[in-house]
């Protein structure tokens, strides 16, 4: 099921400012970095083997999701993370993130992935009924403050 004109789009010099500009709701900013941000993070770690895509809806970019694609070293070794996922404040509520999120999951378990994480500062106006609602259940580990969250597939 699921929105049609969702779709994710490599970020190039034609669309990188029109993503930039992207914003989320003022009570969200603690729980979501920026893309500039994200893409500064993406940039300054290499390591973490950043994946990042653009969400559009039709032609017109609504949001944002980048993973750490199977980093060689690290916690999360070998496995997918997402690392940051947004909807822009006019857009939010419509399913563009959850459409957003069944395509990366998609993608990752074609790459023959088991499972997709990610993680969250637990605070009022959280993202975790947001995840839950997806199938993600707490893995019992805490990154860093944040509460780590598990995306299982069934078996093929």
């Amino acid at each position: 099921m699921g929105s049609p004109d969702v779709h994710l789009r490599e970020i190039t010099d034609d669309n990188r400012e029109a993503v930039r500009a992207l914003r989320v709701r003022k009570a969200q900013k603690q729980f979501v970095a920026s893309v500039s941000r994200s893409l500064k993070d993406a940039a300054r770690r290499p390591e973490a083997n950043p994946w990042c895509r653009a969400v559009y809806r039709g032609d017109e970019p609504v949001g944002f999701v980048m993973l750490s694609w199977k980093p060689p070293a690290g916690p999360y070794r070998g496995r997918h993370f997402v690392w940051r996922l947004l909807v822009d404040k006019r857009y939010q509520g419509r399913g563009i993130g959850r459409e957003a999120l069944l395509q990366v999951a998609a993608l990752v378990r074609a790459d023959g992935a088991t499972e997709l994480l990610t993680s969250y500062w637990p605070g009022d106006g959280e993202p975790w009924p947001f995840y839950r609602k997806l199938g993600f259940r707490p893995t019992g580990e805490v990154d860093d403050g944040e509460i780590v969250l598990r995306l299982a597939f069934p078996a093929r």
